[in-house]
């Protein structure tokens, strides 16, 4: 006999949405944490008991009144949207009115919280299904502190298959600072029973947060770009008419400076909000091909501001995954914005990682001297239009190292990887091949070897016992004399990206070689206008910069006449 379909009773519907909603501790801090962002709170202190399954959020937000309070853990209750339009503009974190009373369905849920404009706060604690059983005034600042005890009590099933506490922990700790990015100027104090954990301190962007998330990245390594959008989106069937102001926003490692061992840091967010994102996260690592060493990837904080009505987040419930009509429109400005970012400029171009030991050198004579300046890192803004960098060529090291002049001081290049780079965009531009007259005979070819001269393009055909002759090659390498050589090297392996890799590297100035000034001249020139001016296809740092303000303050230029002789 089987079992009759019957309609649940109302506790277990309620019990069966509250775990899609709140299923682990760090889901109980997200939605909190995000209500406390909408209520426009400065400042968020975190408070965590793992071992009692207990979380207290305390902001200093716009906070509620009793009336507010009453029924903000009732099903469906939020002040984020009123009908359905809404939901095609939201601007806000939480909108569903879900969280809360998920809460006061799977814990002991108490919400004390005092308006901007009140003179009193309240208290209020909720039964399982949001209603309110105490009602008492409290003592309390402006803002909003709401606590959850005895997480999952009545789930004892959902308790015993959460991860261990330190998984808990850590995943609370990734949320954290991924909101943390996403909204730089609030403070952050996280404790644990009672003791504190870690602090995050605000910034104006992302750039001075990164480097309180990520071991051995430093503020210099990082490059901040903000391009606002004025072009409208193409309008379809489907669309609203935007409105909103839109803009681009990264925070990305020079590659010459910072990279990862694995894409764990290529991180993509919407309106305020850490998403899921392949097509943007490949758009990417993309934009970063050939300028970083073998098996590393780069450091990139996306972060776009965009219309709403561009985005449909009920896709997905939890909001992890981002859905953008137009995507191939965002993956083109993305990838321009990346471009731009790379490019070397007087806003962009600024100390390197290389000059370490020259501010070690600058901070032990001051500090034995007395004489101090501020070493605060001022942020910058950068705008969509930025002057190129006026270099001027002024000699040779060593026949290999290019001294360049600028404005703010000098950078040292490395004459054979700068036109490297030149040659290897110039070949991803226009690979051409052209005729080999008379055509160059190699010998002792596998068939692995001439299968890889045809997948790449050269025309290789039998012209004897174990001889082949090549009809076509690269149009740089066919002038060479060392053309058959450069061949056999493409025939090792690689896929055309690779190829055209080695042919730039062959075909660029060996290092050793003298130039003119004039020759020095053009290569400055041609390098500075490459989309990826700062490392070599093979991900080797291209320049050295000396900037004058270090230079200044190693020669000590700015001491005062009577102090620098010992008055």
């Amino acid at each position: 006999m089987f079992d009759r379909i019957q309609t649940l009773p109302a506790e277990v519907v309620h019990l069966i949405a509250a775990g899609e909603v709140i299923d682990s501790l760090a889901a109980v801090v997200r939605e909190l944490v995000e209500n406390a962002i909408d209520a426009k709170a400065t400042r968020i202190v975190v408070s965590l008991w793992p071992e009692q399954w207990r979380v207290r959020v305390a902001d200093n937000g716009n906070g509620m009144e009793l009336e507010d309070l009453r029924i903000a853990a009732t099903a469906h209750s939020t002040s984020k949207i009123r009908r359905c339009e809404d939901l095609w503009k939201i601007t806000s974190l939480g909108f569903r009115g879900e969280a809360l009373h998920s809460l006061a369905q799977l814990a002991e849920l108490k919400i004390a919280s005092r308006a901007v404009d009140s003179s009193e706060g309240w208290r209020i604690v909720y039964d399982g299904l949001g209603e309110p059983v105490i009602e008492e005034t409290v003592a309390i600042a402006p803002g909003t502190v709401v606590t959850a005890s005895n997480l999952f009590g009545t789930w004892t099933v959902r308790r015993q298959a959460l991860p261990s506490p330190a998984q808990q922990l850590k995943a609370v700790q990734n949320i954290i600072q991924q909101i943390a990015l996403c909204h730089p100027q609030i403070t952050w104090q996280v404790q644990q029973n009672d003791r504190p954990w870690f602090t995050i301190s605000p910034g104006t962007t992302a750039q001075q947060i990164l480097p309180q998330l990520v071991r051995d990245i430093k503020l210099s390594d990082l490059q901040h770009l903000k391009l606002e959008l004025s072009l409208a989106l193409p309008i379809t069937n489907y669309q609203l008419p935007i409105t909103n102001p839109q803009h681009i926003e990264l925070v990305l490692g020079l590659p010459d400076r910072c990279h990862r061992r694995r894409p764990d840091w290529v991180r993509v967010a919407t309106n305020g909000r850490m998403v899921k994102a392949p097509e943007l996260e490949q758009t990417i690592l993309a934009s970063f091909q050939r300028t970083l060493p073998r098996d590393r990837f780069p450091v990139c904080f996306l972060h776009l501001q965009i219309s709403p009505d561009q985005i449909d987040w009920n896709r997905h419930p939890a909001k992890a995954e981002i859905y953008l009509h137009q995507i191939s429109y965002w993956q083109e400005e993305i990838a321009k914005a990346v471009e731009i970012a790379l490019r070397i400029n007087s806003q962009t171009l600024s100390e390197t990682a290389h000059q370490g030991r020259i501010g070690q050198l600058i901070k032990a004579s001051e500090a034995s001297s007395g004489y101090n300046v501020n070493r605060e890192i001022q942020p910058t803004t950068t705008r969509n239009e930025i002057a190129p960098l006026k270099l001027r060529a002024v000699g040779q090291v060593n026949n290999t190292y290019i001294v360049a002049e600028h404005a703010n001081g000098v950078l040292l290049i490395e004459q054979h990887i700068a036109h490297e780079r030149v040659l290897y965009e110039q070949l991803c531009d226009r690979w051409q091949l052209v005729a080999l007259e008379p055509a160059i005979v190699l010998q002792n070819l596998s068939a692995a070897q001439i299968e890889q001269l045809q997948r790449i393009g050269l025309e290789v055909e039998s012209f004897g016992d174990r001889l082949w002759a090549a009809r076509t090659a690269p149009a740089l390498l066919a002038q060479r004399n060392d053309c058959a050589a450069a061949l056999l090297e493409l025939s090792l392996g690689g896929d055309l990206q690779a190829a055209q890799v080695a042919t730039a590297c062959r075909s660029a100035i060996r290092n050793g070689t003298p130039l003119t000034l004039s020759e020095m001249q053009t290569l400055i020139d041609q390098w500075q206008r490459t989309r990826h001016p700062r490392t070599c296809p093979h991900g080797r740092p291209i320049y050295l910069s000396l900037e004058e303000s270090a230079l200044s303050r190693f020669f000590r230029r700015h001491w005062v006449i009577g102090k620098s002789h010992g008055i």
